[in-house]
């Protein structure tokens, strides 16, 4: 049986940085287990490629039917392999609103104001501009602005500015709102994810040890302490020793997955899957929050935007050469090129929606072909009220969980996206954007509440943010302490997009990595004792 100090169940945006950060002591072992495979392939780190990344990258998860979506099961797309979401994401670099943090703070977190977390924003991160007050400049994790930004983004954000929405060239520094072009996880034209940040520069490091292909059954529970895990590797089933602790990174799904299938959540949902009890934890799988999202799509006649046609073909074909012998052109895009934030109401303590701006046309989360050439527009609720869950469905470990978001099932997500997507229409009417003659491909009356509700029904989903189905807190019922530690049961972390008590203005690979930088330090200082 093999043993180390420290076992981490995940190798996603936290679960790298958690096992990259400890194995910097050559005296503490570490062992990082991930399901899925290396992620070392070149549609991986090539950004353009995205929509076309290999199956086994991407778990292909999906909702139970949701009421606020009319009956329908939403996607949900995350990450396997290692880099977890962060090989699969559109690569933006957004750590959230300021208030964000310093709500988790007035909700009871100690330790996780803005001042606070800061710093390990700018730990983790090397940008290309430098370090400044803001920014990190020579941390594992690259970000880059983009050098091959497509007309058309550039026409969405001028089109903002037109209606007097403000500018920004930063939205991680000294204010979020306004419209610009996103900066991205990437060095050199390729994808930068977690892993080839925390864990590929260290991997000759004897002492850490990194097992791929390795699906978590179950943590080991001994008397009151989580001991280790049983993984099925190789078609066979192995338990792994942890002296110290082990720290479950397996994302907003994952984690409470596990615990549940470990005999760790709500009993009665337990035993009805014919599970031991071996703690009765309620709030274990509770308080998922996700950032519903609207896609307008529309058809153009201009080639200036990505498309399937002949010459879009050609284009497309080109720029994969240019790259492949560069790393520059069209394809180390990441889509979702432009955006901005902003408020419907004014006394709002941050922004209200989200806007990421595609210069090509999206069905169906990009699963379906679209003849031809446009543009897309995301707009989504940055802090929803509906919260959702995380169940078992069975007690196997390879089956999906059951996964609840609860989409638009409260009144206020739904009247804050209507806003969000009428603001998105004035944007697209406004020159020069609106110098492309577009076409509406899901025309609607804009000014008909009911109307505009039923098609935002019947056509939103998520914009791949879950969090909060393993909550941090002050009180005993919750999931976590401020510190990570799982409330219950000792030796037990967690680091992921789970713990967060509510979720944050902007997109969240960022954060999950600053969570895994905290943790890491978390655990050195207690393991310490």
């Amino acid at each position: 049986m093999q043993e180390f100090d420290v076992i981490v169940v995940g190798g996603g945006s936290a679960g790298s940085a958690v096992a990259g950060r400890l194995s910097e002591d050559p005296a503490r072992s570490v062992c990082l287990i991930e399901a899925g495979g290396t992620n070392d392939d070149w549609r991986v780190k090539t950004p353009g490629m995205m929509p076309f990344l290999p199956d086994n990258t991407n778990w292909h998860y999906s909702t139970i039917p949701q009421k606020g979506l009319n009956g329908r099961m939403g996607h949900q797309p995350r990450g396997r392999g290692m880099g977890g979401s962060s090989a699969i994401n559109a690569m933006l670099y957004i750590r959230g609103n300021s208030w964000d943090y310093d709500n988790w703070a007035a909700m009871g977190c100690t330790g996780w104001a803005y001042e606070d977390v800061l710093p390990y924003f700018k730990r983790s991160e090397s940008n290309e501009r430098g370090g400044d007050a803001f920014h990190g400049g020579d941390g594992p994790l690259s970000v880059s602005d983009q050098h091959s930004v497509n007309p058309g983004s550039k026409a969405f954000v001028e089109s903002a500015a037109r209606l007097q929405m403000p500018l920004n060239e930063d939205f991680n520094g000294a204010r979020q709102a306004g419209f610009g072009i996103y900066q991205t996880t990437t060095k050199g034209g390729e994808r930068w994810t977690a892993s080839r940040a925390y864990i590929d520069p260290v991997r000759s490091r004897e002492n850490l040890h990194v097992l791929t292909g390795a699906l978590t059954e179950k943590l080991i529970v001994e008397n009151g302490r989580v001991t280790g895990v049983r993984i099925q590797r190789g078609g066979e089933t192995q338990t792994l020793r942890a002296r110290g602790a082990v720290v479950l990174s397996a994302g907003a799904f994952g984690s409470p997955h596990i615990l549940q299938l470990s005999g760790i959540g709500p009993a009665e949902h337990l035993r009805y899957h014919s599970i031991d009890v071996v703690l009765d934890k309620p709030s274990v799988g509770e308080n998922l929050q996700d950032h519903i999202d609207y896609v307008a799509s529309f058809e153009t006649r201009s080639r200036d935007f990505i498309g399937d046609s002949l010459t879009g073909t050609l284009k497309m074909a080109r720029a994969m050469v240019e790259h492949r012998l560069r790393r520059t052109g069209i394809m180390t895009t990441p889509y979702a090129e432009a955006g901005g934030f902003w408020s419907a109401d004014s006394d709002a303590p941050a922004p209200q929606i989200q806007y990421h701006f595609v210069p090509a046309m999206l069905e169906d989360h990009g699963r379906e072909k679209v003849k031809g050439h446009g543009f897309s527009c995301h707009a989504c609720v940055l802090r929803p009220e509906s919260k959702g869950s995380v169940r078992l469905k069975s007690n196997e470990p390879g089956d999906m969980p059951a996964i609840d978001p609860a989409f638009l099932e409260d009144d206020r997500d739904i009247a804050l996206l209507r806003a969000g997507v009428r603001q998105m229409y004035r944007i697209f009417e406004t020159t020069p954007l609106a110098e492309y003659q577009m076409r509406d491909r899901h025309p609607v009356d804009l000014d008909d509440d009911d109307a505009l509700d039923e098609m935002l029904r019947d056509r939103s989903d998520t914009v791949y943010h879950p969090v909060g189905s393993c909550a941090m807190g002050p009180d005993d019922a919750d999931v976590l302490t401020p510190r990570l530690k799982f409330r219950g049961l000792e030796g037990l972390y967690i680091a992921d997009a789970s713990v967060m008590p509510k979720i944050v203005s902007g997109n969240t690979n960022a954060p999950s990595i600053m969570i895994g930088e905290r943790c890491a330090d978390f655990l050195r200082e207690d393991l310490r004792g």
